[in-house]
């Protein structure tokens, strides 16, 4: 192999770790009826506008983590999966994005994580 080639392969590959390194790498999948019961129950929900059980389910989230593709600030929505037996609001939730109708009960756009937004799945229709 040629050095220029070398370098290009490296440099490929050093992009391809920082991409990981910084929480942008592949998101996995998830079929909606593989869900939790919990969380097609408030898939549900978000398709249908709420009534939401939790004061936090509908406001912005964030993506401190940059784990999910970026976009503007305002873009994503999230809302509480809840966890058997836990007191608190627990660690499940599904991230809406406003997808192509710019409203995240339509958009089409739902990620799901159950370890606080450490992992994300798509969710596929």
């Amino acid at each position: 192999m040629r050095r220029l080639e070398r370098w290009v392969l490296l440099l490929g590959l050093l992009l391809a770790l920082a991409g990981a390194a910084d929480g942008r790498a592949a998101i996995g999948e998830i079929a909606a009826a593989d869900l939790p019961p919990e969380a097609r129950a408030t898939l549900a929900l978000i398709r249908g506008g709420g009534p939401f059980p939790y004061r936090k389910d509908g406001t912005a989230f964030q993506n401190r983590e940059r784990r999910l593709p970026l976009r503007p600030r305002g873009y994503y929505r999230e809302y509480t999966v809840p966890t058997p037996g836990a007191r608190d609001r627990g660690a499940r939730r599904i991230i809406a994005g406003r997808g192509a109708t710019g409203d995240p009960a339509t958009g089409g756009e739902y990620w799901y994580t159950d370890d606080h937004y450490e992992t994300f799945r798509r969710i596929r229709e």
